[in-house]
């Protein structure tokens, strides 16, 4: 099944990129990043600022991360796959990951949220930018506790200078 990704949440003042690979199912239903229930990613930046963004709708959520210098994205524009594992995508499309120097002039760091975005780390090195790879927020990634999730995100928000 071909599918389409979703836009890029990011501004001028974005200072944090934090680049999945491609939404899963539950994700593009909702057209809503980490949309799927079981996902840690709220969680995790919530527990990080001390706010509860699960509780907010999703606008609000992107205006949170927004307001604080980050931004989200995807490696992949299109790909097929059946169902939401990284490991059945097939035919994927890169998205224009040469652009983001023009479009975020304030970046200083690039996340890449789990293994299969990282695949793809050589194309944002060559930003110029640091890079750093962050344990997956993906409810398939159960082998690391939340504790650590959290503790490594943070390290990424402080060298970008957003906590």
């Amino acid at each position: 099944m071909s599918l389409q990704g979703l836009a890029p949440v990011l501004n001028a003042d974005t200072r944090l990129l934090i680049l999945g690979s491609f939404p899963g199912v539950r994700s593009l239903a909702l057209q809503q990043y980490y949309g799927h229930p079981q996902n840690q990613f709220w969680r995790i930046l919530g527990t990080l600022w001390q706010v509860d963004l699960r509780a907010l709708d999703y606008p609000q959520r992107l205006q949170a991360l927004l307001s604080r210098g980050v931004g989200l994205w995807d490696v992949y524009a299109a790909c097929e796959r059946e169902g939401s594992l990284d490991a059945d995508i097939r035919q994927a499309q890169l998205n224009d990951l040469a652009s983001l120097r023009q479009r975020c002039p304030s970046l200083a760091l690039i996340a890449h949220n789990g293994g299969e975005s990282f695949r793809h780390a050589r194309h944002t090195r060559a930003l110029g930018l640091p890079v750093c790879r962050l344990p997956s927020s993906s409810p398939a990634n159960a082998s690391q506790r939340l504790e650590h999730k959290v503790q490594a995100w943070g390290e990424a928000l402080r060298q970008a200078g957003l906590l």
